[in-house]
């Protein structure tokens, strides 16, 4: 039988026990985190949490044409899972013999070679060659393999507008993509961050006396606009920013960039070290305003400076680091 997240109450288990959970897990949301919950409640303290990523997404794979962007590297994901509870991330590549699996090669060739003695899925779970497996098949199939199936209810969300929606990854997709990241935020449990590297741009920002991290990464970038956020360094320094995405309007210019400002800091982003080629994250907490085309550069750097003053009263009252 089936059991679902509720009702379930840690145990002392032993060391032996294997607490398996596969998905995508792209972004790693509130319902990632209700999955890995569940399983470490299962095996307890002593026992083995495993969680298996598919990276990347299978679509990218079968169907490259439609994949949806991502929202987290394979890197945060396994850094995220093992915070939320997972002892072990295991990349799971989707290749075309895997993507062709019967649910039962799938489950005798995958899953039982992890040892697992419990796997936790939430009720939409897929598997196997045209998707044909569902928890339903999997329980059977788990029955012969000495591991049993735990269903772990959707995690609904309630929205800033009222409205309350399940938890996924495609939801906080459609949140970015319109610049609801404090709404995302209530979906992921924390900030939307990106990853991604600073480059060299056309230096504008420094001749007009806001000179900015130039951000490129494979993550969705917001929806256009200004935002304020969080600025993560390598060395463990987070540092509030004001944060442009899309078209330099003012200056014609139509390829769409994710730029940071980093309030109150005089020198170069990477104090000391190369001036490009470094590691970044970039975290939205709020969005500030729309995308404007400005008459000159003197009216582009006044509303400038009201940005990163606003920017500055909206992060006041934010601890740094959080989402780093």
């Amino acid at each position: 039988m089936l059991d679902s997240v509720e009702g379930v109450s840690e145990r002392r288990t032993s060391a032996s026990e294997t607490a398996l959970t596969i998905g995508n897990f792209d972004g790693c949301h509130v319902g990632h985190g209700a999955l890995v919950r569940k399983a470490r409640a299962l095996v307890g303290s002593g026992g083995r949490v495993v969680a298996m990523c598919f990276w990347p997404h299978p679509t990218a794979v079968l169907r490259p044409e439609s994949a949806a962007p991502v929202l987290s590297t394979f890197e945060r994901r396994e850094r995220l899972l093992r915070e939320m509870g997972a002892d072990e991330v295991v990349r799971l590549e989707p290749t075309p013999a895997l993507l062709g699996m019967t649910p039962e090669a799938f489950v005798s060739g995958v899953i039982a070679g992890t040892g697992a003695t419990h796997v936790v899925e939430g009720g939409d779970f897929r598997f196997g060659k045209g998707r044909a497996g569902d928890v339903g098949t999997l329980a059977a199939l788990g029955r012969s393999h000495g591991f049993e199936v735990h269903v772990v209810e959707t995690v609904e969300v309630s929205m800033s507008d009222q409205q309350i929606a399940p938890a996924s990854s495609s939801l906080v997709r459609w949140l970015v993509s319109n610049g609801r990241v404090e709404d995302a935020a209530r979906v992921l449990g924390r900030g939307y961050v990106i990853d991604g590297v600073v480059e060299r741009g056309d230096r504008r920002g420094r001749e007009i006396g806001f000179p900015t991290a130039n951000v490129r990464t494979g993550c969705l970038p917001p929806m256009e606009g200004i935002y304020a956020g969080l600025v993560h360094l390598e060395d463990g320094r987070s540092m509030t920013g004001a944060i442009h995405v899309g078209r330099r309007l003012t200056f014609d210019d139509p390829r769409a960039t994710v730029e940071a400002f980093v309030l109150d800091w005089g020198g170069p982003v990477a104090e000391g070290r190369e001036e490009y080629g470094w590691k970044i994250a970039v975290e939205f907490r709020f969005w500030v305003r729309d995308q404007l085309k400005f008459a000159g550069i003197e009216p582009l750097v006044e509303q400038m400076r009201r940005d990163v003053a606003r920017v500055g009263e909206m992060m006041s009252g934010l601890a740094q680091g959080v989402g780093a």
